[in-house]
């Protein structure tokens, strides 16, 4: 991280150089917008205060960058239309290579609700960069895309009815990928579109495929109509039954069936409670209750305390008439019906027949799209500031990440490096999510009383070992001096059973004149 540190600070920055087959390079780098064409035109169906593509753009660094002399194309204003537009060196033709294009992307402040998606403009006579708007012919329109919490990675392209000449756009499936962290780390993503002749494609964020699939079978609508369609004159017959069951015709009522028997019915085991108070009403008049002075009876009627609880009932187990409780009918059986029985002119559910498809096309390689020859943003944006940097457009693979490790590369490099360290970002997180502190102290602390518990444990063991061996040793020794004194010794052994020992004596050595006096 140092190395990169260092890298980033006193390193000039050197932009990315096309080194292969390609069809559109840009960096930004030279500081200007001299080959890019800002539209004049203004958006049909649409309010004049802002029908306008009057929104602003500018070459320059990311307000945070990590790599000086490093530009990139600016959207500027919120809540405008924004159309911007270059010509490529010469026009896309979709024949037996590939289409590689790729960008870089910075939502420098996040990104409520807007685009970030570019448009290859198709080649017809009648294009007019100055007159780029959302109605413009285009080929296909890919990049990112954000509203609300929808988080969008667009793949579309215009495929011509080869029968009729229209178009019809064809939008990708939805990746599976979870995209949301490209739009909210305020980080620089490379966005790459790789579209095969064998009408496969695959979308990539950081050169990681997030979405793959095949034109022929992963585009919505489908490339190719079905070659039948229902019949829409057809009309199901007034005699067509589709009832699967039928009620059983031949079925009659049992002669022991009620149906007027009730559901519910007094429970003749109940008993009334002792100490029932018949008499005593559950509510009585308010005795304290007082008829207000404004009270008019000609106007309010008669008045009359509101009811309050009986006091009496409070200790009993109720009040005024007693009844009984009811229970479920044994006996209730409710209306009969007939029992149901599959149906024998059971037809199955209609359906209109099926026609050939007037309609009807086979296109089986509709990877050969309309060539393009410009690149183009054409985009609304709640957020501001949104960077674009180092656009290509190339049949070449290698050539393609060739352009981006030395570009995007780079620039991953230094943000990371500029990235706080683990220690930090514990920290950060901690003042977010106070509750962290807990599971901090408990990761660091926990280790260290296990440490100190058994460390303490094993010196103790150890202790009582050596007092151990040492008692020993002095117990030998006591019953070592019992015998020499006494001249035996008798132990009582587990079960009663006394054993006794007498040492025999020891031979004495004889004297040799000149030996020391020694004992024995």
């Amino acid at each position: 991280h140092a190395g990169l540190m260092l890298m980033c600070l006193y390193v000039t920055y050197k932009a990315p150089e096309p080194m292969g087959e390609h069809f559109f390079a840009e960096s930004f780098d030279r500081g200007t917008l001299d080959s890019w064409v800002l539209s004049s035109a203004k958006k049909d169906d649409t309010d004049d205060e802002i029908a306008k593509y009057d929104g602003k753009w500018a070459v320059e660094e990311m307000i945070d960058s990590k790599l000086p002399g490093d530009k990139g194309l600016v959207l500027k204003s919120r809540a405008k239309h924004h159309a911007i537009s270059a010509q490529l060196l010469r026009p896309f033709i979709f024949d037996t290579k590939p289409l590689i294009i790729q960008y870089e992307v910075n939502f420098q402040t996040g990104i409520e609700c807007g685009g970030a998606y570019v448009k290859l403009l198709s080649q017809t006579p009648d294009l007019d960069l100055d007159q780029f708007v959302d109605k413009t012919p285009y080929t296909i329109m890919f990049g990112p895309d954000k509203c609300g919490e929808d988080y969008k990675l667009h793949f579309i392209f215009r495929h011509k009815n080869p029968k009729t000449g229209e178009y019809e756009e064809k939008h990708a499936k939805k990746p599976d990928a979870d995209l949301r962290t490209y739009y909210t780390d305020k980080k620089t993503h490379l966005y790459t579109l790789v579209v095969n002749p064998d009408n496969s494609f695959e979308l990539l964020v950081d050169q990681t495929v997030v979405n793959s699939g095949n034109l022929l079978s992963d585009m919505t609508p489908p490339i190719n109509p079905p070659a039948e369609i229902e019949d829409p004159d057809d009309r199901k017959p007034e005699d067509w039954d589709e009832r699967p069951k039928i009620q059983d015709p031949d079925a009659t009522k049992p002669d022991d069936w009620d149906e007027d028997a009730p559901a519910q019915i007094p429970d003749e085991d109940a008993v009334k409670p002792d100490g029932w108070l018949d008499d005593e009403p559950e509510y009585i008049s308010d005795p304290d209750a007082i008829k207000p002075d404004d009270w008019d009876e000609d106007m309010d009627g008669e008045w009359e305390a509101p009811q309050v609880p009986n006091p009496a009932c409070e200790s009993a187990p109720g009040c005024g008439a007693w009844q009984r409780p009811v229970i479920d009918n044994p006996n209730y059986k409710g209306k009969w019906k007939p029992p149901m029985i599959d149906n024998p002119n059971y037809q199955g559910i209609w359906k209109p027949r099926k026609i050939p498809n007037p309609a009807f096309f086979e296109d089986l390689h509709p990877f050969r799209m309309t060539p393009f020859n410009a690149v183009g943003l054409e985009l609304w944006s709640m957020s501001s500031d949104i960077f674009f940097d180092n656009f290509f457009i190339t049949n070449d693979r290698i050539t393609a990440d060739r352009w981006a490790n030395d570009g995007w590369g780079l620039k991953k490099a230094a943000e990371g490096a500029a990235e706080p360290g683990l220690a930090a970002q514990m920290l950060s997180a901690a003042e977010e999510r106070p509750w962290l502190w807990v599971v901090y102290v408990l990761t660091v602390a926990l280790p260290l009383v296990l440490i100190i518990v058994f460390c303490c444990t094993g010196k103790v063991r150890h202790t009582h070992t050596h007092t151990h061996t040492h008692t020993l040793q002095n117990t030998a020794l006591d019953l070592k001096k019992r015998v020499a004194l006494e001249g035996n010794l008798s132990v009582r052994l587990t079960g009663g059973t006394e054993r006794s020992w007498t040492p025999k004596p020891r031979p004495r050595r004889r004297r040799r004149p000149g030996d020391a006096a020694s004992l024995d």
